[in-house]
C-alpha cells in the first residue's frame, strides 16, 4: 500500500466518523462544525482523485461561505433542543425506511451503474493525458458542451429557488415604519402643513396686574 492509498484510508476515516457525529450531535453547533470537519475530508479526498477544482471549490463555497452562514444562523436561533427532540421516535420509521431506500439506490447505482468500466480502461484513459493537461478546462468544456441543457435547467430551477425564498421573505408589515421615497419627493407644502388662525391673547388690565403683585407679595 503506497502512501496515497494510505491517505484515502485516513481521509475516507474521518469523513465517516464526522458524518455520523452530524445526524447523531446533540447540539446543533457541534453538528455545523462536524458537517464542516466532513466537507474538509471530501475536498482532501478530491484532491487525491486529481479533482482539484471540486476540492476548492467546496472549501471556498461551501466551507468559506454557507456553512459559515449557516454556523451563524444556529449560533443566532435560539432552538429549543429539548423540544426537538420530542418528536424523534415518533418519525425514527419513516426516516429509517428513507434512509434505507437511498442507501439502497446508492449502492445500485455504484454497484451495478458502472458494468464495463473496468480498471484498466481507467489506466488507459489516464495515461492519454498529457502531463499539462488541465481537468478544470475539461470539465468545463463538458459542462457547456455536453451537459448544457441540464446545467441550463439547474441555473432555472434555483433562479426559482431564490426568487420565492425573497418573496416569502419580503412580505408587507402591518408594522413596518418604512417611507416610500417616491412619495416624499412629490409631496407639498398644502399637503404637509396646515395653518390654523387663533386668536391673539389680550394683555391683562393695570388692576389684575396690580393684584396678580399683592398676591406674589
Amino acid at each position: 500500500m503506497d502512501y496515497q492509498a494510505g491517505f484515502f484510508y485516513v481521509f475516507s476515516a474521518v469523513l465517516l466518523f464526522s458524518a455520523f457525529k452530524v445526524i447523531t450531535a446533540r447540539n446543533p453547533v457541534h453538528a455545523v462544525l462536524y458537517l464542516m470537519l466532513a466537507f474538509s475530508q471530501a475536498a482532501a479526498i478530491w484532491l487525491l482523485l486529481k479533482a482539484e477544482f471540486l476540492a476548492i471549490t467546496l472549501v471556498l463555497v461551501y466551507l468559506g461561505a454557507v456553512m459559515v452562514l449557516f454556523l451563524f444562523v444556529v449560533m443566532m436561533a435560539d432552538i429549543n433542543i429539548e423540544s426537538v427532540r420530542k418528536g424523534f421516535w415518533k418519525h425514527f420509521p419513516a426516516a429509517a425506511v428513507l434512509g434505507i431506500v437511498i442507501s439502497g439506490q446508492l449502492i445500485t447505482v455504484l454497484w451495478f451503474g458502472f458494468p464495463t468500466l473496468k480498471v484498466n480502461e481507467l489506466a488507459a484513459a489516464s495515461a492519454m493525458h498529457a502531463p499539462d493537461h488541465s481537468n478544470t478546462h475539461a470539465l468545463g468544456v463538458l459542462l457547456y458542451t455536453e451537459y448544457l441543457l441540464p446545467i441550463q435547467v439547474s441555473a432555472v430551477i434555483l433562479l426559482v429557488a431564490m426568487i420565492a425564498a425573497i418573496a416569502l421573505t419580503l412580505r408587507k408589515r402591518k408594522d413596518s415604519k418604512a417611507i416610500d421615497a417616491s412619495e416624499q419627493v412629490r409631496v407639498k407644502a398644502a399637503d404637509r402643513l396646515l395653518v390654523v388662525p387663533v386668536a391673539a391673547t389680550p394683555k391683562p388690565t393695570s388692576a389684575a396686574a396690580v393684584t396678580n403683585t399683592e398676591g406674589k407679595a
